[in-house]
């Protein structure tokens, strides 16, 4: 680490900006946006410059520079390195002043990072002056998973500090009650912008003198391919204090578990329930009654086959707070991953989503005559060990033996399997290709088409 990030506090400060053009102009937004009183030195200004900042900022020429540079904070040269240039560099070197110079981090004592303001939290990312537009695509990411209302429950945060240290004097009893309130329920109200219920709750816990109480949130880690997480349900998983997954979570999202948190498997896969959905009920309210925050991860969307809607009611029925974050479908995902759009104008006009498996085992009890008719998609969810029956019952009511199909097993992953065909083919192409689920079964006229788009692209290819 070349530089040590640190943060001016810039409450009655004064700080000096050398130029006059579009680089001093984008360094003074950014002061500007802080207390700190601005001076700029300059023989010859932009239009419009004074005009922007006007009652931000004092506008000096060089040879007031000087009185200027002796009472700043720090100094900026932002114009470009000639004569003038190095006037300024001289001078601030001489009254012992922090210096940056735009574009020369040769030159600088210090660099001005890209920023991330929301309030009283602000973040910073710096490159030592080598690659600034690396530094603001990484603000770019990071800004995104930084909820927009996080500066507000810091203010929160601020003003409640005095009543939370009289109320538990404990350094240690104290910061768990922070680690709680600033990611649990507390937090999660402030997010939505129910400033005043987030600080009753907070108050709350403060007169009662009573354990955090805990949430469940239940979660969708889509797919597989950890970067079509929600940016909600990552920041959820990074926060929580224990993890129940499922067995179709990928291990690449797994690891993007905070550390020092509980990891629980309950998944369950074909024959093999060796944890019941009514214990994994249980555990959740337990672990939510003693002050967790508790994830239950699914993979694909909880509220498709997922489940999701049992857990649910069965968590609120017991009295515990708990909420829903959607992640992407795997028939959405894995479908478009394979380049095979399950709605097209000229071949599915309608989707039908369909489990292949019935409650208590066995086939399910399906429309067949709705399901074979024409100019629709059917996505077949958990159908890998009852495809031979869903073909013959779809053929039955009326679907072509020859209706494309295609069947997608781990999509969005490193080890995906596709297979196309035809409906008549359904249960040998599982078979040959040594699929054993999960898998996504898609029939209709649009499983043709990633493959018609290889033999177009092939064919121009060898023409």
């Amino acid at each position: 680490m070349r530089q040590f990030p640190a943060f001016f506090n810039m409450d009655d400060a004064s700080v000096v900006v050398f130029g006059g053009g579009e680089e001093a102009r984008r360094k003074v937004r950014l002061l500007a946006a802080t207390p700190a009183r601005i001076t700029v030195i300059v023989s010859e200004i932009e239009p419009g410059f004074a005009e922007e900042f006007a009652g931000r900022i004092t506008i000096a020429p060089p040879e007031h520079a000087g009185p200027a540079l002796d009472v700043a904070r720090f100094a900026i040269v932002a114009n470009r390195l000639d004569s003038n240039a190095e006037k300024a560099i001289t001078m601030a070197r001489q009254y012992g002043v922090p210096l940056n110079v735009v574009d020369h981090p040769d030159l600088c004592d210090f660099t001005v990072p890209s920023i991330i303001d929301r309030g009283d939290v602000v973040a910073a990312i710096g490159t030592n002056g080598t690659a600034p537009v690396l530094a603001k695509s990484i603000r770019e990411k990071l800004e995104v998973l930084l909820p927009k209302r996080i500066g507000d429950l810091a203010a929160l945060a601020a003003r409640l500090r005095p009543d939370v240290k009289a109320a538990i004097p404990d350094s240690k009893a104290r910061r768990r009650f922070w680690e709680s309130a600033l990611t649990g329920p507390t937090a999660d109200l402030a997010y939505a912008g129910n400033l005043d219920g987030a600080e009753a709750a907070m108050r709350g816990r403060l007169v009662h003198s009573a354990r955090a109480e805990g949430i469940v949130h239940i979660v969708g880690a889509g797919p597989g391919d950890p970067e079509l997480l929600t940016l909600k349900a990552l920041r959820l998983i990074q926060e929580a204090d224990i993890v129940y997954y499922d067995r179709l979570v990928s291990a690449e999202i797994l690891t993007l578990i905070r550390r020092d948190a509980d990891r629980v498997p309950v998944g369950k896969s074909k024959g093999d329930h060796s944890v019941p959905q009514e214990t994994i009920h249980e555990w959740l309210i337990a672990s939510a009654r003693e002050g967790k925050r508790v994830v239950r991860l699914k993979g694909g969307d909880p509220f498709i086959f997922g489940r999701g809607g049992e857990e649910l009611e069965a968590v609120r029925s017991a009295g515990v707070v708990a909420m829903v974050v959607p992640g992407i479908s795997s028939a959405l995902g894995c479908a478009a991953n394979a380049g095979l759009p399950l709605t097209h104008r000229d071949h599915a006009q309608s989707l039908t989503f369909v489990t292949g498996h019935a409650k208590n085992g066995g086939v399910p009890d399906l429309d067949w005559s709705a399901l074979a008719r024409p100019a629709q998609t059917v996505v077949v969810f958990m159908g890998v060990g009852t495809s031979g029956a869903i073909a013959e019952n779809l053929i039955q009511a009326g679907r072509a033996p020859s209706t494309p199909v295609a069947i997608i097993e781990n999509g969005t992953r490193d080890n995906e399997i596709r297979v196309f065909g035809t409906l008549s083919e359904l249960p040998h192409l599982i078979q040959r290709a040594g699929i054993k689920g999960p898998a996504l079964l898609v029939i209709g006229e649009v499983a043709a088409l990633p493959e018609e788009a290889i033999a177009r692209a092939f064919k121009d290819h060898v023409a």
